[in-house]
């Protein structure tokens, strides 16, 4: 299938060329590589000329397009008329050599996938399960991981998410893909993480990546897939890996974060429940003034304590903000 590659950066020069590095090496290679680059320095465009690349096009984007669903929208927009798949990287990863081939397999297998989502390999440590239902641990699909100690509280308070991880549950604040298995099976899902993601080019004739996301824009591949889920299937491939190696450069700062966590957080959940019950609405609020407390708990228990006071209170005062001034969904 002829697929192209969509790559939006911003002043991550180095982590971009990682990134470039490992696609060569790859068994099955985009037709087209695209770096949507909206740096505000000429670094990025600079370190292309010296290290050029096969089948590379760079796009240097103004203000008016900078930001990741702008830039994702622009790069849409310049892909060659006899591409079939569009696949959308971060600057900070790394792949494995059989990443594409993997990936793209899957739109044989599964022919009605709409979307199919790849799988970040060095965040989470998974075992083969021994069965033993420890309480300490997370079980699926024969594996298991250690469960994170938000999920440990939240059960203590009967805040658990009611659905498979990959699913928003009805009250948000659910399992995300990091909490499928390696098991290099595919599984559906309604929800993909836009840094390793690809979809069929036919889906941008009917949607969009939501410009309510600004700048670094948390979740807005929620939104995307969730309203992408509503006409048609969407998989992961375990077996199409890669890492992710968070770069600091790029991000916004801790306050702006806790704000994103709580708007843009309670944005999503509502793009999939419009009209949710009183129940989930208390749930919602309870599960994310729980991970809030947590949070400003870190201020005391880390080491980065300023950055957990600051995001803290971003998310206090994002999450006030909601009683007054609740954000308009697009649909």
């Amino acid at each position: 299938m002829n697929f192209s590659l969509v790559i939006c950066t911003y002043m991550r020069a180095q982590p971009l060329l990682r990134l470039l590095n490992s696609i060569k090496t790859q068994t099955l290679s985009p037709n087209e590589i695209l770096i949507i680059d909206g740096s505000t320095n000429i670094e990025t465009e600079q370190i292309l000329k010296v290290k050029p690349f096969n089948n590379l096009k760079y796009f240097k984007v103004n203000n008016d397009q900078r930001g990741l669903t702008r830039q994702r929208n622009f790069g849409i927009q310049q892909i060659s008329n006899d591409c079939e798949i569009i696949c959308f990287l971060d600057d900070d990863i790394i792949l494995e050599e059989n990443y594409f081939k993997e990936l793209i397999s899957t739109y044989k297998i599964h022919q009605n996938a709409l979307a199919v989502g790849g799988y970040i390999t060095n965040e989470v440590n998974w075992m083969k399960s021994d069965r033993s239902r420890n309480p300490s641990n997370f079980y699926y699909d024969g594996w298991m991981r250690k469960e994170p100690s938000r999920f440990k509280i939240r059960g203590k308070f009967g805040l658990l998410p009611d659905s498979k991880p990959g699913f928003l549950p009805s009250f948000s604040h659910g399992r995300s893909i990091g909490f499928l298995p390696p098991s290099g099976k595919i599984y559906e899902v309604e929800l993909i993480m836009g840094g390793v993601s690809s979809f069929k080019k036919e889906v941008f004739d009917k949607i969009k990546f939501s410009t309510y996301f600004e700048g670094y824009g948390l979740y807005e591949d929620t939104d995307f897939t969730l309203r992408l889920s509503k006409l048609g299937k969407l998989f992961v491939n375990t077996a199409a890996q890669l890492e992710h190696h968070h770069d600091a450069q790029g991000r916004p700062n801790k306050y702006q974060y806790g704000k994103m966590v709580a708007r843009n957080g309670w944005y999503v959940w509502r793009v999939k429940y419009p009209k949710p019950g009183l129940k989930d609405r208390i749930k919602w609020n309870l599960t994310f003034i729980l991970l809030m407390k947590l949070r400003f708990l870190n201020v005391v228990t880390t080491k980065n304590r300023h950055e957990a006071l600051t995001e803290s209170i971003g998310r206090l005062f994002g999450w006030f903000s909601l009683l007054f001034n609740k954000p308009k969904i697009q649909r």
